[in-house]
């Protein structure tokens, strides 16, 4: 896996609420799920596209970066969860 840090600094205007942006996660993930499954008959190998960094990738090889992103940023989130200190919940009986 290649790791490469982002130039672009994080912009927090675009931060939006975390069930809309989790919504909009979940319909982008559909819609390529099923566009791979409307396009499974055909050769896609020759539709390419250039990365910022990667060069020009494939449409296969797009969709592997994209599953290796998507992975790489729940590691991180659970790096960070066990990091963060545990709240300890007292029940009121």
């Amino acid at each position: 896996m290649i790791r490469l840090k982002s130039p672009i600094p994080l912009d927090p205007a675009l931060v939006g609420d975390k069930e809309e942006m989790l919504g909009e996660l979940r319909a982008a993930r559909e819609r390529a799920l099923a566009f791979l499954e409307e396009t499974k008959n055909r050769d896609l190998s020759s539709y390419r596209w250039p990365h910022p960094f990667l060069g020009t990738l494939n449409l296969y090889e797009w969709f592997e970066m994209i599953a290796a992103h998507q992975l790489r940023h729940t590691k991180q989130i659970r790096e960070i969860c066990a990091r963060l200190p545990k709240v300890v919940e007292i029940s009121q009986n």
